[in-house]
């Protein structure tokens, strides 16, 4: 029997406009200041009492790199707050989760952040999200809006008031005895083991039930509400990690319950233990270690061109990581992981370099700062022209386009875009006279050694001595 549940409401808006401040003074806790760089990183569920009932709230990350995380988070929602910091108005993230809004149909209501400070401007926002075609209660369209300030607590009851008002108006119902319905925001494996984290919109899910989420099969041995507490049932609307899984699903699955758990147990396309190609010359190997699914996701949308990833896995670095990373030849990259002591002395003993963050941004941006330093800067660009020989060695008679090539230079010969080779010059001449150096315009004769099978058309590269 359908009845009036909770409602879940996801909140969006683009980083540092306020999204987990605002969720820590509705949940009176201090989230936002144990946060690695002030942002989040993953997506958190949480239960919240109010005068009116119980209100589900689903936090995403506002970074760029974590796009497919918000996207999820409007599928699970029943309200979306689109939240806007009114000091700073529409930005890129803003938008994007405007149109996951509208691509879902979501119910949703804008939240104005920040009104304590001197540069709000609510005007300002209002006006930008008008022209993005949200139009407001009160002025011609039905799109309800609440000003806020979570540092003052100011608009914070209001708002709650207005959801609740919002969640009956669309008649948010399940049945706590109907067919099981979930879905994963988020996975992890932590000390007890795979953790996967979900939202039951309609049934219930029990201790010892048989369950499938994304082709995987499971007996749910544990259940934890969002306080970490071990529950026995989790109803409509209820945040709930699950433990029982041997393989962890694919964030965004459903979660259903299946008659009799398949001793094959069904494998699907998953991050967790993914091996990957391996790197060609100039491109880095590197292997990642992520905390959640959803983290790992975010860090392989993200990574600089030449980055070749060789392993991919949730969790703590093992022995394995170490080993496999040495006969590879590649670094190991840890995002939101601890990195345990053993660990770290089986790596320097074996000559494997880790390198761990908290923040996504500088993860990314220390891998773009090792593949710059690892490609050779092209000092200069040369066409061949003419190919003769000399004394039983070709030489190349080119002209150069961009640059300097000079005497000494490590040179790529390229037919096309295929690399012929590498080589060194070990003669320059210029009609006949020997040169140490030529510049855009110039033509002079090359040898290279080793000889290599170069023709006419072929691109000279130099990349410096």
């Amino acid at each position: 029997m359908l009845k009036t549940r909770n409602p879940i409401v996801t909140v969006l808006g683009h980083v540092d406009h306020g999204k987990t401040t605002l969720l820590d003074a509705i949940r009176k806790t201090n989230v936002a200041n144990r946060e690695a760089g002030g942002i989040t990183q993953s997506i958190g569920a949480s239960k919240v009492n109010t005068k009116q009932g119980e209100i589900v709230f689903i936090d995403t990350p506002g970074h760029a790199a974590f796009s497919e995380m918000r996207q999820r988070g409007v599928k699970i929602a029943d309200i979306a707050l689109l939240v806007v910091a009114s000091d700073d108005g529409v930005k890129p993230q803003t938008q994007e989760a405007l149109s996951y809004i509208k691509e879902s149909k979501t119910p949703f209501l804008v939240v104005f952040t920040k009104t304590d400070l001197p540069t709000s401007n609510i005007e300002k926002s209002l006006v930008e999200l008008e022209k993005l075609g949200v139009f407001f209660e009160g002025r011609g369209g039905d799109t309800p809006y609440i000003s806020v300030s979570a540092k003052r607590q100011e608009g914070i009851e209001d708002l709650l008031e207005l959801i609740n008002l919002f969640a009956q108006v669309n008649e948010i119902k399940g049945d706590p005895d109907g067919e099981l319905e979930g879905v994963v925001i988020e996975t992890r494996k932590d000390k007890r083991g795979l953790l996967v984290f979900g939202v039951i919109r309609n049934g219930t899910l029990r201790r010892g039930d048989d369950i499938e989420s994304g082709g995987i099969q499971a007996r749910v041995r544990g259940l934890f509400d969002e306080g970490n507490r071990a529950v026995e049932r989790a109803g409509p609307s209820d945040p709930v990690a699950i433990m029982g899984f041997s393989v962890l699903p694919s964030v965004g699955s459903e979660i259903k319950k299946v008659d009799l758990i398949d001793e094959r147990e069904k494998y699907v396309e998953n991050f967790s233990g993914n091996v990957f190609a391996k790197a060609k010359e100039e491109q880095i190997a590197v292997v990642i270690k992520a905390s959640s699914a959803g983290c790992l996701e975010a860090v392989l949308g993200s990574l600089p061109e030449d980055v070749i990833v060789i392993r991919a896995d949730v969790g703590e670095i093992n022995d394995a990581d170490i080993f496999f990373a040495k006969a590879a030849g590649a670094m190991i990259f840890t995002f939101d992981v601890k990195v345990g002591s053993l660990v770290k002395k089986l790596a320097e003993t074996e000559g494997v370099k880790i390198e761990s963050f908290e923040i996504i941004y500088e993860l990314i941006k220390r891998l773009a700062e090792i593949v710059d330093s690892k490609k050779k800067k092209i000092l200069g660009k040369g066409e061949v022209l003419q190919v003769f020989p000399y004394e039983n060695k070709k030489v190349a008679g080119i002209k150069v386009k961009e640059g300097r090539i000079a005497l000494g230079d490590t040179v790529k010969i390229l037919e096309g875009e295929k690399q012929i080779g590498i080589a060194k010059i070990i003669s320059m001449r210029k009609q006949k006279v020997e040169v140490k150096e030529v510049f855009v315009g110039e033509e002079c004769g090359l040898i290279f050694v080793p000889q290599l099978d170069f023709d006419r058309g072929d691109v000279i590269l130099s990349l410096g001595s």
